[in-house]
């Protein structure tokens, strides 16, 4: 009587590595690929612009060098480098912001929701933190010229100036447009507006309270 062999793991290993394959972000399969921003986005990206048409100032972006002006409510400024605004930047998943933040000025609260962020900070003193998901915890550091501090993707965080002069910091992110959602602004600012009643209760104050809020992000 034949023995029977033991079906081999390879086809079910070759499966699963398929799968988890298809849920990373595909190599770029050029050296790079300009975005064309007069036609409309895909799912991961602009169509490239007709190679003939690149030139070497595709590849040049001077939307920081300029400081931000800090004379608003909140204190801060952020320019961004990404797909938008340095098309060059399409298909390669990185982009960057200069945040320009004024003595007690804060860069609020807010998300990025498909990238992690590495903050240097080039002049002055930032608190920069996150909130975990896990417990609620809350992680700080204080930075001067030259630190870095990262916050992993989707999470909360803000950079607020505890020094005496102007901050300024260079943030990178791995994604060519991270997106942004600030908590304050996108609560209490909503288009059409989330209910007074649902607001109340989960911060746990009336409803003039939040009708008050909601008055200081009126557009």
């Amino acid at each position: 009587m034949a023995l029977q062999s033991t079906p081999k793991p390879l086809p079910l290993l070759l499966s699963l590595s398929l799968l988890a394959s298809a849920f990373s972000d595909p190599d770029p399969l050029q050296d790079f690929c300009v975005a064309d921003l007069d036609s409309a986005a895909g799912t991961n990206g602009f169509p490239c612009k007709p190679l003939a048409a690149v030139t070497s100032d595709d590849f040049f972006f001077d939307g920081l060098s300029t400081e931000g002006d800090t004379g608003n409510v909140i204190g801060s400024s952020v320019a961004s480098a990404n797909v938008l605004t340095f098309p060059a930047l399409n298909t390669l998943g990185l982009s960057m912001n200069r945040v320009d933040v004024a003595p007690g000025g804060l860069n609020p609260p807010h998300s990025h929701p498909r990238a992690s962020e590495l903050i240097l900070v080039v002049e002055g003193r930032l608190l920069v933190g996150f909130v975990g998901s896990a417990g609620n915890r809350f992680f700080s550091k204080v930075l001067g010229p030259g630190e870095n501090f990262v916050v992993p993707k989707g999470l909360v965080h803000f950079q607020y100036n505890v020094g005496e002069v102007k901050a300024v910091a260079v943030t990178a992110f791995d994604s060519q447009l991270p997106g942004v959602v600030v908590a304050a602004p996108t609560l209490f600012g909503a288009t059409p507006p989330i209910p007074d009643e649902v607001l109340a209760k989960a911060f746990q104050v009336d409803q003039k309270t939040v009708a008050m809020i909601k008055s200081k992000f009126e557009r």
